[in-house]
């Protein structure tokens, strides 16, 4: 494990009580105190506070021993998406890609071991995995994780390997270190990733980078299909030149 270090102007309280709000937005049925205390590392009066601040501020409720996010967390982000000009002027294109392949079309950004999406559009084929704005995943073996992932140089890359939590999801899941930075370079090479059957069985997903101005990647679009639908070849074929040709929409919209 790499330790990780923190400028002079880190607030280290204001870092817990995050963690303790992404924890609470992972267990939607409610977590308790001592719950908390583990899932965090904090002692059980810590967690007591960091609990009680987030109820007396309306972020989370309490019901008997059990605590839950509220729903003005939800007032926060729609905020912040209603004053994202990009994913509001993305939503459009991907709405093409979507109703082209009748599939799902998804942007994420990365945010620490996770990535988190900030556009979608559902496509009529239901997939047993629950996704919407604001979902988080791991990026590890996600096909927009692994885009966004590419663009880390090799040392960062391996300390976020090195302190990520990567176990098998299924048993096509590439949990070797090594083999995920061998994966990722590629991806930096050929500018795309696939993903098939790594996050849940039958969900095979493909994804491109959204870069800035300065060809740094800023964010990654996908479609996600069952992998019965397409073929590795087929998904290259069919699906990959629609979501470059979005990509390169949003690029040229995005003013930064």
């Amino acid at each position: 494990m790499t330790a990780r270090v923190y400028s002079r102007d880190h607030v280290g309280s204001l870092e817990k009580g995050l963690q303790v709000m992404e924890i609470l937005a992972r267990h939607p049925d409610g977590l308790t105190l001592s719950d908390m205390a583990l899932a965090t590392g904090l002692t059980r009066s810590g967690s007591r506070r960091f609990l009680l601040t987030l109820v007396e501020t309306g972020y989370a409720t309490q019901s008997g021993r059990l605590f839950t996010l509220s729903p003005r967390l939800l007032t926060v982000a729609r905020a912040w998406l209603q004053g994202a000009t990009l994913w509001s002027h993305a939503e459009p294109v991907m709405r093409g890609v979507a109703a082209a392949l009748n599939e799902s079309c998804s942007a994420a950004v990365l945010s620490g071991e996770d990535v988190v999406y900030v556009a979608r559009v559902a496509g009529r084929r239901i997939l047993s995995v629950a996704l919407n704005v604001g979902t988080r995943l791991p990026a590890w073996c996600t096909s927009m994780g692994r885009v966004l992932l590419s663009n880390l140089s090799k040392d960062e890359l391996t300390r976020f390997l090195a302190t990520a939590t990567i176990e098998k999801r299924t048993a096509k899941s590439m949990t070797n270190r090594k083999q995920l930075i061998a994966e990722i370079a590629k991806v930096a090479q050929q500018d795309f990733a696939i993903v098939d059957g790594e996050l849940e069985i039958g969900l095979c997903s493909i994804a491109v980078p959204i870069r800035d101005g300065s060809g740094r990647i800023i964010a990654a679009i996908n479609v996600s299909t069952q992998s019965e639908r397409f073929s590795a070849a087929e998904i290259r074929q069919q699906v990959l030149p629609q979501l470059r040709k979005a990509a390169k929409a949003i690029e040229d919209f995005a003013s930064f």
